[in-house]
């Protein structure tokens, strides 16, 4: 094994980072299982470090959509194939969460919902279904609409968010090439340099999982500025099942300092919302007054609880 990344006989030298030989990895196929999964480790483990780097861009992201999510904007990504499936993964976790509008985040994927599932060969390759779409969701200058792709230049993607931007829409990029095509088409563009895969343009590996520590930053960021937790607490969870209620009356308790009945009591009574328990028991209020405070917070339960304090 070599030292880096280096182009070989017959490789296109403007090849994309994420398409380019590791000669690290050139006998991925002929070594001991416990050492390809070392390499795979080993070449995650760079990741972190290259999503480290962009964090003032994915910091300019958040504060920008959360300021036209409170005006009532939507987030929408846009992507194909691995990107496309990461963002639908990203804003299907918003409304168990941070009990969102399924309307508010969404995830929208070349070849529509069965291509979560399989391949849908070609669709990625269609402008012209990318700014479909992008129209078919009725964009305006209130929605923001990040375009994810590894490569940085699928036509869906680069279709969907020049629609997008003709719309007034704010329009990101999220990609895993410098100088993409897709970061000079949009209005804030996020590249992380995560260089070739282990096995060779899979971008799923190291690209995916770069792309996923910024949905994640992302979609979490700007739920944190919207006011949908209360220091590190997600409050403002939909409690769907067992398991969700009884993280529900935890946090009730742990706000409050109640014990484990009287939360289980209050959150009851309060319809499900732990913001509401809280103010019902930390005030001593009914149901309709609490939601009174919480309403006239912005929804913030910080700002009922910390005002009291």
């Amino acid at each position: 094994m070599v030292a880096d990344s280096q182009p070989v006989a017959g490789e296109r030298t403007d090849l994309l980072e994420t398409e380019r030989i590791d000669e690290r990895y050139r006998r991925l196929d002929a070594i001991p299982t416990l050492d390809a999964l070392r390499a795979m480790n080993e070449a995650e483990a760079g990741v972190p470090l290259a999503v480290r780097a962009v964090l003032p861009q994915v910091a300019a992201v958040v504060e920008a959509v959360a300021a036209r999510m409170e005006s009532g904007g939507r987030l929408i990504y846009l992507g194909a194939g691995t990107s496309g499936r990461l963002g639908v993964v990203d804003a299907s976790e918003c409304p168990p969460t941070f009990h969102t509008d399924p309307g508010q985040v969404l995830g929208v994927i070349a070849g529509g919902r069965g291509a979560m599932f399989e391949s849908v060969e070609g669709a990625e390759d269609s402008a012209e279904l990318g700014a479909e779409e992008i129209a078919g969701l009725r964009v305006t200058a209130a929605d923001t609409v990040v375009g994810i792709a590894a490569s940085g230049r699928t036509p869906y993607v680069l279709g969907g968010v020049r629609a997008a931007r003709a719309a007034g829409a704010l329009t990101v990029g999220l990609a895993c090439n410098s100088a993409s095509e897709l970061g000079s088409a949009v209005d804030l563009p996020i590249e992380i340099e995560v260089g070739p895969e282990v096995l060779a343009g899979s971008t799923r590996l190291k690209a995916g999982s770069a792309t996923k520590q910024v949905l994640n930053m992302i979609s979490t960021g700007v739920m944190i500025r919207l006011g949908k937790t209360y220091g590190n607490l997600m409050v403002d969870l939909s409690v769907s099942n067992v398991k969700l209620r009884e993280r529900a009356e935890r946090l009730v308790a742990t706000i409050t300092g109640a014990n484990p009945r009287a939360a289980a009591q209050a959150l009851t009574d309060s319809g499900q919302r732990v913001p509401v328990a809280a103010i019902m028991v930390a005030r001593g209020l009914d149901r309709a007054a609490a939601e009174g405070l919480l309403a006239e917070a912005g929804g913030r339960l910080g700002g009922v609880l910390d005002a009291q304090a």
